[in-house]
């Protein structure tokens, strides 16, 4: 047998028996499978191309669920992210600070889109542009969320936790489009108006200023029949009227009534923002405003005594001999 291995050179031998004792050599293929010891000779010769083939369709399939497990991987920051997020809503016209835009210093020029949360201090107020052309202008310390602005189909949802909100709507032509402010006890809805909503704990202030709104109470808060005023659950405000929902309606249900002129305008005034403030107030000097308006108003009238005065100390003044001031 040595000699014939030796003649194989290594090759599986073969041996056939019937008619005539023959031998054959067959060449092997190389392959990446352990080597096996059998101690135990047996009949059976497994065929190394089978064993070869197991492998690499195992290795095959290894392969492709890496691919797929990668592919499954990235999609997960797309599929966990909020459809809303990253859609354009508008930008930021013009600021006093302090204000943010989700937490950080806001500026004009800022980009706003879906989810955004615009927050003013105690002397901050923010005007932003939407790009259906309705303008938020939010008064000092106010918290404004642009939950949707939908151009196109006209969809506008905003929500509001505490504080002043001006709207000046475009009006609303797209079958079902709406415009509405939430808070947190009531829902505020404007068909192409301008109108200004005031959250406070457990009260919402609606005033409309021209066209007509919409004012819903939320949770278990039921309207009681209005005269000619109650549509189911909501209450309509015309021009000049406003309403205020509390946790609790009056016996006689939730009547709009006239707005004073005074409160008309000073509602107005605590929410405008000019486009070029002549004076930046920072936090906390919102209450010395006046002061220093005071101071400087003083120093510039003290001034203009002292040149006044320095004029007329070096006047020409005639002299008892007669001579002419030239």
């Amino acid at each position: 047998m040595r000699g014939l291995d030796e003649r194989c050179n290594g090759m599986l031998l073969a041996f056939t028996t019937s008619p005539h004792p023959t031998v054959s050599c067959t060449r092997l293929k190389p392959c990446a499978v352990p080597g096996v010891d059998i101690r135990r000779p047996s009949a059976r010769i497994v065929s190394a191309k089978s064993a070869c083939s197991r492998e690499e369709d195992v290795n095959s399939a290894k392969r492709t669920t890496a691919v797929l497990l990668c592919f499954v991987l990235l999609t997960l920051p797309v599929l966990s992210e909020p459809q809303a997020s990253g859609q354009h809503a508008g930008e930021i016209d013009a600021l006093i600070p302090a204000a943010t835009k989700n937490d950080k210093a806001a500026k004009v020029k800022d980009d706003l889109q879906w989810n955004d949360l615009l927050k003013t201090a105690r002397s901050g107020r923010v005007r932003a542009g939407l790009t259906d052309g309705s303008i938020l202008s939010v008064g000092s310390d106010s918290q404004l969320r642009v939950v949707q602005h939908d151009a196109t189909s006209q969809q506008t949802s905003l929500e509001m936790n505490y504080g002043k909100l001006r709207s000046q709507v475009q009006k609303i032509s797209q079958p079902g489009g709406k415009f509405e402010v939430t808070t947190p006890n009531a829902v505020i809805g404007a068909i192409g108006t301008d109108f200004y909503v005031r959250v406070e704990p457990h009260k919402t202030t609606a005033i409309c200023y021209k066209g007509k709104i919409s004012v819903t109470p939320r949770g278990k808060v039921q309207l009681l029949k209005n005269s000619g005023q109650n549509n189911g659950n909501s209450i309509t405000l015309n021009e000049g009227q406003m309403v205020v929902v509390s946790d609790t309606i009056p016996a006689a249900g939730l009547q709009p009534s006239d707005a004073p002129p005074a409160l008309l305008q000073s509602t107005q005034l605590s929410t405008d923002v000019p486009s070029n403030p002549s004076a930046v107030i920072r936090p906390g000097e919102a209450g010395h405003a006046h002061t220093w308006v005071f101071i400087g108003s003083a120093a510039a009238v003290g001034a203009a005594a002292g040149v006044l005065a320095t004029r007329n100390t070096g006047a020409c003044k005639p002299s008892v001999a007669g001579k002419q001031c030239p």
